[in-house]
């Protein structure tokens, strides 16, 4: 691009001529901007950096957590920049809140990330990924609880995500539309290489770890039935698959050439909702496919409507092209 848009110009923008986001927003996100280059230089070191490998620790769900999990959570609690517009933040890899230290006035606004989706890809060398959320707090009264957090996903003031591939990439929307930046690594700052981006409303991809399809429930079986059947099926199309296994990827991908993504209710752990948590992947990913022209559901109601009740709650997701979307959550309708 001959006239090259930093970040930091993007925002102002759409602070100063745009008046769409307050001054105290856009420094959050440029400090969360920041802290995705820290973690991008470790994920780059790979093996010569000794973070490859797990860290002998688990989360709080349970799962063994990788050494990069590890510090890309501390990046972003460490963040030194933060200063008074942050309140708390919540982390996918952390059972609470952690309240900023008040050094500065009281913060308004609420920051909940995965600090690195895809971890299962971190040693074969494969996109993985932050995820980021901003809640304006909503109460008014000295102090920060759980209960601020538990915000549908319409309410959210910015939400994006960086992923560490090829390119570093960080995609963002604060409500008007998604922007996607690219990292100039000899100058180390943000550049804009897409604005508005659009999500086709069709199209003959679809992403799910098929090894689960004796776990689905009908109306995904169906979905996916149909889509294997091809020309020959009542689609009357050809369909590719395909699955990251990093939700960061996976959505990258459809956000650059469309597809459906969906990662549903199963018969393994029937208690459960989903496996994805709503707070750090599912509202975030949902806000930017929607402001992209998607769609993204939980197959049965509008993921971005669902009201949280606890911080890791978890749900189904299926997010993408609005067609496809529209269709499987109609096939859930029709049980």
């Amino acid at each position: 691009m001959s006239n090259k848009i930093s970040l930091t110009r993007y925002l102002v923008e759409q602070q100063r001529v745009h008046g769409r986001i307050p001054p105290e927003l856009r420094l959050l996100i440029e400090v969360v901007a920041r802290a995705c280059k820290r973690i991008a230089i470790n994920v780059n070191k790979g093996a010569l950096g000794e973070v490859l490998g797990t860290a002998d620790t688990e989360n709080v769900q349970g799962e063994v957590q990788k050494k990069l999990d590890v510090i890309a959570n501390e990046v972003l609690i460490e963040a030194n920049e933060w200063g008074g517009h942050l309140a708390a933040m919540a982390s996918e890899e952390m059972e609470g809140i952690y309240v900023v230290p008040n050094r500065f006035p009281q913060g308004e606004y609420l920051l909940m990330f995965d600090p690195l989706d895809g971890s299962s890809n971190i040693d074969v060398n494969v996109s993985i990924g932050t995820i980021f959320s901003v809640l304006k707090k909503s109460s008014t009264e000295a102090g920060v609880s759980e209960q601020d957090f538990m915000q549908p996903g319409h309410q959210q003031a910015a939400a994006g995500y960086c992923v560490y591939g090829p390119q570093t990439t960080l995609v963002l929307t604060v409500g008007d539309g998604v922007a996607m930046f690219t990292l100039d690594r000899e100058q180390g700052s943000w550049v804009l290489t897409q604005d508005q981006i659009r999500i086709p409303e069709d199209t003959k991809e679809f992403a799910i770890n098929m090894s689960n399809m004796r776990h689905w429930d009908a109306p995904v079986k169906r979905y996916i039935d149909e889509c294997l059947q091809g020309k020959e099926g009542p689609r009357g199309k050809d369909f590719n698959m395909r699955w990251i296994a990093s939700m960061v990827a996976d959505v990258h991908r459809i956000l650059s050439r469309g597809g459906v993504f969906m990662y549903p209710w199963d018969k393994r752990e029937p208690e459960k909702p989903g496996k994805l948590r709503l707070m750090y992947e599912a509202n975030p990913m949902a806000w930017l496919v929607e402001q992209a022209g998607g769609a993204a559901t939980d197959g049965r109601q509008r993921i971005l409507d669902i009201q949280p009740t606890k911080l890791h709650q978890r749900v189904s997701v299926m997010l993408g092209s609005k067609n496809e979307v529209d269709r499987v959550t109609r096939y859930h309708s029709e049980l």
